[in-house]
């Protein structure tokens, strides 16, 4: 089995999603993440779900490039969450031939947190889509340890964690961590590296995480330890959004950068010592 390799939105946020399909391409990935709604008020609006024309160019980006959709995002777990609000989404990733949906919990009750993914996993079954719950240090999900507890107690086949290398450090997981998540739950995962250095904040891990990653094997990050605790040939998906390095180099050029160096990095935690 080949080792899938992604383009996360994140990466290119101000590209389009047919754009960002092409240049994933060009790039030399196997398949792109798509941001179906947005993550936070200042971003750019992809609206493929309602956006008729926007979606057709998506379509036909896919169909020229024979790219794929590995994921779509984001759903958050609300207090008043409803399954129901997120069938056009669903229906939509669904037509993209997407495989995962990224969901964020921002909900303090876990045991609530729990029932709603149990009923968004079971609505996603229907467009055979798998739910991934990624911890985030800032949310009500902060660490692996708790998405695995949450995810477990909704007891859905087609519910996972999402491990993002960046929010797996800074949140203090560790490599036992991950071996309780079982293989089965681990659909795909997030690479990306930074500063060992923790940031003292919030707001400095937010602005790194949004903002100013780093590509694999240029920070402190022990990527070969997260990779050799996940599945073998688990797809990567390439999150390494850099505002600064944006303004001064071209997309093409920072994501075939970004690809050379994850690939080097994937290959030596799959062979090395």
């Amino acid at each position: 089995m080949t080792r899938l390799f992604s383009l996360s939105h994140l990466t290119v946020l101000d590209f389009t999603p047919p754009d960002l399909i092409r240049l994933a391409a060009d790039a030399g990935f196997d398949a792109v993440g798509i941001r179906l709604a947005p993550a936070t008020v200042s971003e750019p609006i992809y609206d493929v779900t309602k956006d008729a024309r926007l979606r057709a160019a998506t379509l036909a980006a896919l169909n020229d490039t024979g790219l794929r959709v590995l994921d779509v995002e984001i759903l958050r777990l609300v207090p008043a969450f409803s399954a129901r609000d997120c069938e056009a989404l669903l229906a939509v990733a669904q037509m993209l031939g997407a495989r995962h949906v990224l969901v964020a919990g921002n909900d303090p009750d876990a045991a609530r947190a729990a029932e709603h993914l149990a009923e968004l996993a079971a609505f996603a079954g229907a467009f055979d889509l798998t739910i991934d719950l990624e911890p985030m240090p800032w949310t009500d999900v902060p660490d692996v340890a708790t998405a695995g507890r949450i995810v477990e107690g909704a007891g859905a086949a087609n519910a996972g964690v999402l491990v993002d290398a960046l929010h797996f450090d800074r949140a203090g997981s560790t490599v036992a961590d991950l071996a309780a998540i079982p293989a089965a739950r681990c659909h795909y995962m997030q690479l990306c590296d930074a500063p060992a250095e923790r940031p003292a904040s919030i707001e400095a891990m937010l602005h790194t995480a949004r903002a100013e990653r780093l590509p694999p094997g240029e920070g402190g990050l022990d990527l070969r330890a997260i990779l050799r605790a996940l599945p073998p040939e688990i797809p990567v998906s390439l999150e390494i959004p850099q505002v600064d390095k944006a303004s001064t180099t071209a997309a093409i050029d920072r994501v075939r950068h970004d690809l050379a160096l994850a690939r080097a990095v994937v290959a030596a935690a799959d062979g090395g010592p």
